[in-house]
């Protein structure tokens, strides 16, 4: 079921992170020829980050400032804009954070606790169907007292609060910018981040440069960093070869992995991480044969997650058979545990007990530009397992993410392909998303006790390793619906030129990029 050679490569890539690592050691400037430019695959949706549930938050990151965020190593959320934050009350339903004093918006405007109050407020006001609203369920009320303190007042205990206002969903905006109750439609922005934004051409480059009235905990290692952004992993692998850019950090595919490990050279490296990226189905229960119980339970059955893994991810991602990820608090198996090997007699006889005895015609809907350069032959691959069975007969769709997102919305698709990287490190983050009547997949997913009573009751306890029992029950839920079904659990993986630094220090718990690790080396 898993590979041992992928598990020596990986042994091989980690053990290239520590020479990276102990070659940064000697270098690091803030001086260098020009901006490092920078490549990936995943371009922001928008600039406003009230209209933004996705990947836009690598952007975010940079140019935007948020009250917690993750230093390099922090695995809990720390200060960032404010000076200091905690829980007040015994019931951790008062949640206050004193700002850091003397604080402003790029462009001399100053922020202040009304312009926190102000960006979360019209979040909810708002309430975009693709943006981080859900995230804010248990907020009842925000708070401004004088210039420098904010106070959180929750409707219920909710110890992820912290990781939730550490997301750059929760960027703090210019109440002078950004309008109250609409999403702000030009190229601008106006953050108080480590980055301020020169220039933006959609879905081609952004330009940062250095912020000089930032103040927070990013110590920046550069002065100007450029992103280009590609359509295709080959496209972008060709830049990084040919030294058009310096890093890649998002879309490399499976193909590209292979050929960076296989053949090293002394002017690129590969940077090999652990991830809690994911990939699932989502079914929906509008349509008349995905809301069929049935119908789910046996494309669970015949799902081979390791074929997708090994055939179409060449081993860089795992099988998941749960949709909490490896190496968090509460992961299981569940899918597997219930479901064993693909099986067609198990899956055929799932169907019969249903009554079901003739081939279900489904379609299978994913993003072409979103989630790597394989996400097609996932489809392929998956729409052959099914063929196979003889109980299937599916028919594939795709849209580029923009309209993809718009479709799933509008729930038009029977069955449709997600990922996910997490807003934080914890199980909380890969159940209560998806689940409720306002979730991240725009299709209401009814669960009272996950949503009336685990995720209450594990959200009341600070300490998240001893939540194991509540998320435990909820995933057996998740397997027992079958409304979504898990595939497979990335890795990170940083292509860079030899000459640079900082990228096995860049990414934070949540995968995201923070630029200002990369420096050129100057020495050895």
């Amino acid at each position: 079921m898993f590979n041992r050679n992928r598990g020596l490569r990986r042994a091989a890539a980690l053990a290239s992170i520590s020479l990276v690592a102990g070659c940064g050691v000697f270098s690091g400037s803030t001086g260098n020829s020009g901006p490092i430019v920078v490549g990936t695959t995943s371009a922001p949706s928008t600039l406003d980050p009230a209209g933004s549930w996705d990947g836009s938050w690598e952007l975010f990151r940079n140019v935007y400032q948020t009250l917690l965020a993750y230093p390099d190593g922090a695995t809990t959320p720390q200060p960032d804009a404010a000076r200091n934050c905690a829980f007040t009350d015994s019931g951790d339903r008062t949640y206050r954070c004193e700002l850091r004093s003397g604080l402003k918006f790029a462009d001399g405007d100053k922020l202040d606790a009304e312009a926190v109050k102000y960006s979360i407020d019209r979040i909810r006001s708002i309430n975009a169907p693709s943006g981080p609203a859900g995230l804010l369920g248990s907020l009842d009320r925000v708070q401004a007292i004088g210039e420098r303190e904010v106070v959180f007042h929750l409707n219920k205990a909710d110890t992820t609060f912290p990781f939730v206002l550490a997301t750059p969903a929760m960027s703090i905006v210019d109440p002078d910018d950004y309008p109250a109750h609409a999403l702000r439609k030009d190229d601008s922005v106006h953050g108080s981040g480590p980055y301020t934004l020169k220039s933006y051409d959609e879905g081609k480059r952004a330009e940062l440069v250095r912020n000089d009235t930032y103040q927070g905990f990013a110590d920046r290692q550069n002065d100007a960093v450029t992103i280009r952004y590609f359509q295709d992993s080959a496209t972008m692998v060709k830049a990084l070869r040919s030294g058009d850019i310096d890093v890649t950090y998002r879309g490399l595919a499976a193909s590209d992995i292979v050929a960076l490990e296989a053949h090293r050279s002394t002017d690129l490296q590969l940077i090999d991480g652990s991830g809690t990226d994911i990939s699932y189905l989502v079914f929906n229960p509008a349509d008349p044969w995905a809301k069929q119980p049935a119908v789910r339970k046996a494309v669970a059955q015949l799902v081979d997650r390791s074929a997708i893994a090994h055939t179409v991810y060449k081993d860089t991602v795992d099988p998941l058979y749960s949709m909490v990820p490896a190496g968090l608090t509460g992961h299981a198996t569940d899918f597997f545990d219930d479901y064993g090997d693909p099986s067609t007699s198990k899956a055929r006889k799932i169907l019969a007990d249903a009554g079901i005895t003739r081939r279900v015609p489904l379609t299978f809907w994913y993003t072409t530009d979103r989630y790597g350069s394989e996400t097609g032959q996932m489809f392929q691959e998956l729409k052959q397992q099914l063929d196979d069975s003889g109980l299937f007969t599916i028919t594939l769709r795709s849209r580029p993410w923009k309209t993809y997102v718009v479709g799933y919305q509008k729930g038009e698709y029977p069955v449709f392909g997600r990922g996910w990287f997490p807003d934080f490190p914890d199980a909380d983050n890969f159940i209560a998303p998806f689940v409720g009547e306002q979730n991240a997949l725009g299709t209401p997913y009814a669960s009272p006790v996950i949503t009336g009573k685990l995720l209450p009751e594990s959200r009341r306890e600070s300490n998240r390793g001893e939540v194991v029992k509540e998320f435990e029950e909820a995933q057996q839920i998740l397997v027992d619906d079958a409304r979504l079904i898990p595939l497979w659990q990335g890795r990170q993986y940083v292509a860079a030129s030899d000459d640079i630094s900082g990228g096995e220090r860049a990414l934070d718990p949540s995968t995201i990029m923070m630029m200002w690790e990369l420096h050129r080396k100057t020495s050895w």
